[in-house]
């Protein structure tokens, strides 16, 4: 896939959190995933080792941080962390909090559904998410 097809050269990819230079935390519209975010490289690159060391290093502290303040907020039962690329090779990483309650768990998400189950909004979370991400991350 060139960047001319690229889904994340083309638009946010979410509802927009948080950005800088490098990297943009976007929020997921699943309503089967609360919380569900991408870390997104602000330029297509297919693979992690294209990077150089200092942007790799800022791409999974920033990881890392979207992973702690979802644990804080959402006090899920685990995270996900994963970064496939597979449909999209566009470097992102997708930080999920799982829940014993959501429809696949223990299973992957993109696994066979194990139970129906509808996940309930929660009023204000972007603008929570945002207000903790720019406290953290400045």
């Amino acid at each position: 896939m060139s960047h001319q097809n690229c889904v994340f050269c083309h638009s946010v990819g979410g509802e927009l959190l948080w950005q800088d230079d490098l990297c943009r935390v976007v929020l997921v519209d699943d309503p089967n995933y609360v919380g569900f975010c991408r870390v997104i490289l602000n330029q297509h690159v297919r693979e992690m080792t294209d990077l150089s060391d200092v942007d790799r290093s800022k791409v999974m502290q920033l990881t890392f941080v979207v992973e702690s303040v979802l644990r804080d907020v959402l006090q899920p039962t685990k995270i996900n962390l994963a970064s496939l690329g597979n449909k999209t090779p566009h470097i992102h990483w997708h930080v999920i909090p799982r829940f014993e309650s959501d429809v696949h768990f223990p299973e992957t998400i993109w696994s066979e559904a194990v139970r129906q189950t509808k996940s309930k909004p929660i009023e204000g979370l972007a603008e929570t998410l945002k207000n903790k991400l720019n406290k953290v991350l400045g």
